[in-house]
């Protein structure tokens, strides 16, 4: 009888997603007047969206990352505001601060550019770590405190955080723990040479490049959250999701013997939670209402990669995280 109920219930979250899934074919359709290519960048931009994660993407300039979260947001009909950071950036340059006023003789908040749907921290490595955990803690707590009071950031609320991988000077690394505050760490590449010559058509004439217009409402974003933490997630998938992570932590105990020389930590229970509501955003995207390995494995990289650390013997013999993910990926058994 409760397999019956069940067969029931999938059938019409099935339904329900379907039709849902015609907002988010919407919303890819508008981005990608704005966007030429850049495909798995936007459809990492929606599962963080679907999930209620945070990105943290790496990328040489040029490539389209403040155009494609701004593009976002005004498909959404959004806040959006973006933080460049510098060495001399201060905590209240971010989340706000209170300013005395001589005619009233009280203090009144002014809000920072932290309460906007979508925030983009442009270079988050260039800034000291008092202003980092400024800005992840507001990305963990869904808040900040100005004064006595705690105010609320606005629903949606994602941050895209970019660092640039070629210049290292002037810069501060983000700890483990703060980087495992983003649900997705992305790798941005350059777009294949079809794609540039699209590019560079949009830009020289200025079709369509400027802005997208607003096809879905922030509580429509709201609603179609609250369906992607309905699809339905077996046993056996949460299973898999463990021994993934677990494999990270402990890799001689997964026959991953090979690997252990390799790695210096591993995943968190926070890698656990985000590889399944990940995998089922990805669920979502393809129009089902369950979660199937596949899901695990094709957003399993972006979820673990800043998730594992390397130690020294990796470095020397050129093994990176990719590597090591992938390895594992191949060894532990697929339900």
């Amino acid at each position: 009888m409760e397999t019956v109920n069940q067969s029931e219930d999938l059938r019409e979250l099935l339904e329900k997603i379907q039709n849902e899934s015609a907002y988010l074919q919407l919303l890819k359709n508008e981005i990608g007047k704005v966007i030429v290519g850049q495909q798995y960048m936007v459809d990492r931009l929606l599962i963080a969206l679907l999930a209620d994660g945070h990105i943290l993407l790496e990328g040489v300039p040029g490539l389209a990352k403040t155009l494609a979260i701004r593009t976002l947001s005004d498909a959404i009909s959004g806040s959006f505001s973006r933080v460049q950071f510098t060495p001399d950036l201060l905590p209240a340059d971010i989340t706000g601060t209170m300013i005395y006023n001589q005619k009233s003789q009280d203090f009144t908040v002014k809000k920072g550019p932290i309460f906007a749907n979508f925030v983009l921290a442009d270079e988050i490595n260039r800034a000291p770590a008092k202003v980092q955990a400024a800005l992840l803690e507001a990305m963990q707590e869904r808040q900040v405190t100005l004064g006595d009071t705690s105010y609320k950031l606005p629903e949606p609320f994602l941050v895209m955080a970019t660092q640039n991988p070629i210049e290292q000077e002037g810069t501060y690394p983000l700890p483990e723990a703060q980087v495992d505050r983003f649900m997705l760490k992305i790798f941005l590449d350059y777009p294949k040479k079809e794609e540039e010559k699209l590019i560079i058509r949009s830009n020289v004439r200025r079709e369509g490049m400027d802005k997208a217009n607003a096809v879905l409402k922030p509580e429509d974003v709201l609603r179609l959250r609250n369906l992607t933490r309905h699809v339905y997630l077996d046993e056996k998938i949460e299973q898999y999701i463990v021994d993934l992570v677990f494999a990270t932590r402990n890799p001689a105990a997964n026959k991953l013997e090979k690997l252990a020389p390799y790695i210096s930590y591993g995943g968190s229970p926070r890698a656990s939670i985000n590889l399944a509501l990940a995998a089922k955003a990805h669920a979502f995207l393809q129009k089902r209402a369950f979660v199937i390995p596949e899901d695990v494995r094709a957003i399993a990289p972006d979820v673990l990669r800043h998730r594992i650390g390397l130690t020294y013997e990796a470095e020397a013999d050129n093994i990176t995280e990719n590597d090591i993910i992938k390895e594992i990926l191949t060894r532990v058994d697929i339900p």
